[in-house]
């Protein structure tokens, strides 16, 4: 094997298949596809994570929409296969045995990316160490400096353990993996007989590494009190190397990823601007984030483009070319994707939708800066829009993390909205927002929303999901969408003017206002009375994001800017 050509990938969660819950939602999708483009490509790769037996959680929402959540278990054997090899960490002096097990993602070629997945669940194990590797972003501040102990410390090991002895790279997909940094330290000052590293190791660890962020605001990145960290790691030399692991007395994983990478990127072009002015003294670049065309294209959009665009599985560039489709054509496709989410919803929800009723679709974790309930602003203003100008309908989902108390009350105001519009717009909330609902979702509404706080979105990826098949965006200039939008092209924006707002005004009033005034004046319109530019919008969104915002193209970024430059 080429170690010295392959690159070690690891994330905190990676979406590998439906049926294994080892991810909470865009950044373990973002890792899955990254994987997947990678095999499709026949880029050397290895990815690591855990393997959360417990997955993220399982949502149940109630009539009033009060979120409870319960394990999601799922059957192991049936999905990995356990690895010989046993490792150990140290963990406040106790020894902790880790095992592996393995999943391969095979592209579309043949080849082959292997994932190993840690696990903590030993009978060699205390039983709290047991369930360490158990449940994604699960327990508190202590448990959560454990999990981030076993994926960067332990991953390394076990890559050792499998062979891998001289990785070309190793790419830390946001900060929980900054510790790999740590034992890479470690390995350099063993392998020369020191009891401690040096600058040199530093510079030569600082090569080996890229670094990806995903966070575009200090409140979201992981901290850990330097005496918690000494605590467990049984160690106190972190105050020899403060400009390495300190910042303000914390152990702050994005700073040291940030001290230990060559390479740091962010993951759109506004999002990278955004980053550079909260980190300086580092240079950040941009790779935009994409999604995965073959996992991503409902049934219907695939057989719309193996007829018309042989070979797209193999180069999502093809995807130009969707403009040549036949507009009957693209437009039988949607529908077909839209009865199927529709038969889902009215089963579930009994919403009672309509397939000729113009669909919203808006689903994303349930966290307030991503202003869910934005829509529901002026209820008034939407009765009227609906009255005046054509019905609309709305189909949400998303869960919030169980101890944000904020994230759940937003989808109970969307219930409330829900009751309170009953009889002018109809509304939906999907329960236990997940991979298989994600694919009905992005394929079957008719626009897909987007109304994040700015500039608190990194990327985002439903839309490029949405693109991919035909649905545009109607969305807030952040993220991705800053890229994408060709206003009345590939969607529309909204909230332009509320951009000259002074900075950190609350501008969700003139946001929402924006978002009136485009499903009014400008999509509710072409929709019902000129829909053949409606199609035109539709095809392309295909065209210009699907050939753009897609994980192959970014992945060879990735190689040209990070892994083998």
């Amino acid at each position: 094997m080429q170690d010295d050509k392959q690159v070690a990938y690891f994330s905190m969660e990676i979406a590998l298949e439906p049926g294994m819950p080892t991810y909470s939602g865009g950044l373990g999708v973002l890792a899955g596809d990254t994987i997947r483009a990678a095999a499709d490509r026949g880029i050397r790769m290895v990815a690591v994570t855990l393997l959360h037996r417990k997955g993220y959680f399982h949502q149940e929402l109630d009539d009033r929409g009060r979120q409870t959540e319960t394990p999601a278990d799922w059957p192991v054997e049936q999905f990995v296969k356990e690895l010989p090899p046993r490792v150990k960490v140290s963990i406040e002096g106790r020894t902790v045995s880790l095992r592996a097990w393995k999943y391969e993602v095979e592209g579309v070629t043949g080849a082959r990316v292997p994932v190993v997945l840690l696990d903590a669940d030993l009978p060699e194990n205390s039983d709290w160490d047991r369930r360490l590797t158990h449940w994604l972003y699960g327990g508190d501040t202590w448990y959560r400096l454990c999990q981030e102990i076993v994926l960067g410390i332990g991953g390394v090991r076990m890559l050792r353990a499998l062979g891998h002895a001289n990785l070309a790279r190793f790419h830390m997909n946001e900060g929980h993996a900054g510790l790999l940094g740590l034992e890479l330290l470690d390995e350099r000052a063993r392998g020369a007989g020191r009891n401690g590293f040096n600058h040199d190791d530093v510079e030569a660890v600082r090569r080996l590494c890229v670094f990806t962020t995903h966070t575009p605001v200090p409140a979201g990145l992981d901290q850990f009190p330097l005496d918690l960290v000494g605590r467990a790691l049984g160690r106190a030399d972190f105050a020899e190397h403060h400009d390495v692991f300190c910042c303000d007395g914390v152990l702050n994983m994005t700073y040291l990823a940030l001290s230990l990478s060559h390479y740091v990127n962010g993951v759109a072009k506004k999002h990278a601007e955004v980053s550079q002015h909260l980190y300086a003294q580092y240079r950040i670049d941009a790779i935009t984030n994409g999604v995965h065309v073959p996992t991503w294209a409902a049934p219907s959009t695939r057989a719309l483009f193996d007829k018309h665009i042989p070979g797209w599985r193999e180069d999502s560039f093809m995807l130009r070319y969707a403009l040549s489709i036949p507009p009957d054509e693209v437009r039988a496709a949607h529908a077909e994707a839209k009865r199927a989410l529709l038969e889902r919803v009215n089963h579930e929800t009994g919403a009672g939708m309509k397939e000729a009723v113009l669909t919203l679709g808006f689903a994303r974790r349930a966290a307030t800066y991503k202003r869910a309930d934005l829509l529901f602003r002026d209820l008034d203003r939407l009765r009227a829009i609906a009255a005046r100008t054509g019905r609309f309908q709305v189909v949400f989902a998303g869960k919030a993390h169980p101890r944000d108390e904020g994230g759940k009350e937003l989808i109970q105001h969307v219930f409330q909205a829900r009751d309170a519009l009953r009889d002018h717009v109809r509304v939906a909330y999907l329960a236990n927002y997940d991979w298989d609902l994600g694919r009905l979702l992005t394929a079957g509404a008719d626009v897909w929303v987007n109304t994040p706080q700015p500039p608190m979105e990194a990327s985002g990826t439903s839309g490029m999901k949405a693109a991919i098949n035909g649905v545009p965006s109607l969305s807030v200039l952040d993220g991705w969408w800053i890229e994408g939008c060709i206003e009345g092209i590939t969607g529309w924006a909204l909230g332009e003017r509320c951009d000259l707002m002074p900075a950190g005004s609350d501008r969700r009033d003139c946001d929402a206002e924006s978002l009136y005034d485009k499903l009014e004046h400008v999509v509710l319109p072409l929709y019902y009375k000129q829909h053949g530019r409606f199609l035109d919008v539709m095809r392309h969104a295909m065209a210009l994001n699907g050939a753009f915002f897609n994980t192959q193209r970014m992945v060879l970024q990735y190689v040209l800017k990070a892994y083998f430059e």
